[in-house]
């Protein structure tokens, strides 16, 4: 009886619940006609932010700020289907790992659009098949993705948010383990998972594809076969998740950027990208990074690439603290753009947790 009385409570704050996030989609579209009129960008990372910082600061438990955050995503994605349908490319094809970081920022109410290549992606959103696109930039163990560095060289869009994903490797397969023979992935996944596949299948073949929804369609239809993949892969490819987290190194994080048209506001929380030549002279790097410790700005990473236009010739990727709005980030680009041959500002968006 007292069960019974406590879920009439339960199902009373789920008819209060649902009228308020009814009365919350009425006011999302109304913000979206006022966005349309003001020719307005719908997705603003900005306040995106603010609304997570909030929901942080309202909680009081016990539900965990995580729990929240997950759901305030698809109240979020509902939202902006509301004010306009939104398109999201990704690097695909379906279920790979930016697929799933492209559903973990944008949720399950917008539509996608998987492409073949980072280029694709860049391609799509400056075509505008897509409002938005999301690519990976660098792996915590891998390193940075050379390929969408070069792409912002020749590139107008800008980095409009960016997105951390905890990347965990699950073994998939239609059958028990103690029958796999061949075992499906990328050569880099198989990197990660050595020991836990030297252990547990020493007698297996390793096979390298091209990515590991590759490796989940062929391990779908192959007898005694299995692969290494997301669980999201188990999900789109229907297989069974024969042993989860494998991965030798728990701390496997990959880094996302959402690329779009426009520039985003301040939330005090910022990190701007920026790409810049130097003069081909003794102390030139240390020239350009001087503007940064005299305005005592952070920089949390720098990165080289050839310009493949002239041999010997570099550019790098930094990565700093702040908005390019802020007064002491304003002033050090000011005076590094004195220095350097070439200074393109790829963005100031919302520093990811």
């Amino acid at each position: 009886m007292q069960i019974k009385n406590i879920r009439k409570r339960i199902d009373s704050l789920d008819r209060a619940i649902i009228g308020l996030l009814n009365k919350r989609a009425g006011l999302s579209k109304e913000i979206g006609s006022i966005k349309r009129k003001l020719d307005k960008e719908t997705y603003a990372p900005d306040r995106e932010k603010e609304v997570i910082t909030n929901i942080k600061k309202m909680n009081k438990g016990p539900m965990a700020n995580e729990a929240l955050n997950a759901i305030y995503r698809e109240i979020m994605s509902s939202s902006l289907s509301l004010e306009k349908p939104l398109t999201i490319a990704y690097l695909g094809p379906q279920a790979t790992f930016t697929h799933l970081a492209a559903l973990h920022k944008f949720g399950s109410m917008v539509s996608y659009s998987s492409c073949d290549s980072i280029s694709e992606v860049f391609l799509d959103v400056e075509r505008g098949n897509s409002d938005y696109g999301v690519v990976p930039i660098e792996n915590s163990i891998e390193g940075a993705v050379s390929h969408t560095l070069d792409m912002f060289m020749d590139s107008d869009l800008k980095i409009c948010a960016e997105i951390m994903l905890n990347i965990t490797h699950n073994l998939l397969a239609n059958c028990r383990l103690k029958d796999i023979k061949k075992v499906y992935s990328k050569l880099e996944v198989f990197g990660q998972c050595r020991i836990w596949l030297q252990v547990h299948l020493p007698k297996a073949e390793l096979i390298e594809v091209s990515s590991t929804t590759k490796a989940a369609q062929i391990a779908s239809k192959e007898k005694n076969a299995a692969c290494i993949a997301s669980t999201l892969a188990a999900k789109v490819y229907d297989l069974k998740i024969i042993a989860k987290e494998i991965e030798d190194s728990p701390h496997n994080i990959t880094r996302f950027l959402v690329i779009s048209k426009n520039d985003v506001m301040p939330t005090k929380e910022d990190k701007t990208s920026i790409m810049f030549s130097i003069k081909d002279k003794v102390g030139a790097l240390h020239d350009m990074l001087v503007p940064f410790k005299k305005y005592k700005i952070n920089l949390t990473k720098i990165e080289s690439r050839p310009s493949k236009k002239r041999a010997w010739d570099y550019y790098f990727y930094l990565d700093l603290s702040g908005h390019k709005d802020d007064s002491n980030v304003k002033k050090a680009l000011q005076e590094l753009d004195k220095k350097c041959k070439f200074l393109k500002i790829l963005g100031s968006y919302p520093r990811c947790e």
